[in-house]
């Protein structure tokens, strides 16, 4: 495989635009100029994460004597966990969300898991056993990460074009579809 084809399939298990609705609603009692430096500070954090899971992430899973198919069990399961939260807004979570206004997310679940995801970790892991040159590797993951970052640091914008209702809808659409997603990662796991 050539560079382009890796990004291309790092970004879109990356999944920015999928991820649009999530990082606005988990930002959007901040300013704008805060949205991006922590959207950039969390890509930054994932960017990290992906390029060391690319060199120990293979000798990490023999060791512990991790098969792919647990991989993508658990990442199904988190995936739909987090799916449900989107889709079932209760009272107590806007509550919550009030309470806690002014803490901002760090690290979980912005960078880990929605950009540097159970996904894109396997993925990661499958393409350097295929013997894929390091380089090549980085390479592609910082072009998935470039165009991911693009992506969600545009985001702030798209509230204009929807408002809040817009995007609680699209969140909850979207929480759908990847809880599609996640029982096919699921079963995927269970059929290997």
């Amino acid at each position: 495989m050539n560079i382009f084809s890796i990004a291309f399939t790092l970004f879109l298990l990356m999944d920015s635009i999928g991820n649009i609705p999530l990082y606005l609603s988990l930002l959007k009692n901040l300013n704008r100029k805060r949205q991006r430096y922590i959207i950039f500070r969390e890509l930054i954090i994932a960017l990290f994460v992906i390029i060391i899971f690319m060199f120990v992430g293979d000798g990490l899973m023999e060791f512990l004597k991790i098969d792919d198919s647990t991989i993508q069990i658990a990442g199904g399961i988190i995936l739909f966990i987090i799916c449900l939260k989107m889709i079932f807004l209760s009272q107590d979570n806007h509550h919550n969300e009030k309470s806690t206004k002014n803490e901002e997310p760090l690290v979980v679940p912005l960078a880990v898991p929605f950009v540097a995801g159970p996904a894109v970790l396997a993925a990661v892991i499958i393409f350097s056993r295929e013997h894929v040159n390091n380089w090549v590797m980085i390479g592609a993951i910082l072009i998935a990460w470039a165009a991911s970052l693009i992506i969600l640091l545009a985001s702030s914008y798209l509230h204009n074009f929807l408002g809040w209702r817009g995007l609680t809808a699209l969140e909850r659409l979207m929480g759908l579809i990847l809880i599609l997603i996640s029982v096919q990662m699921f079963m995927n796991g269970i059929r290997s």
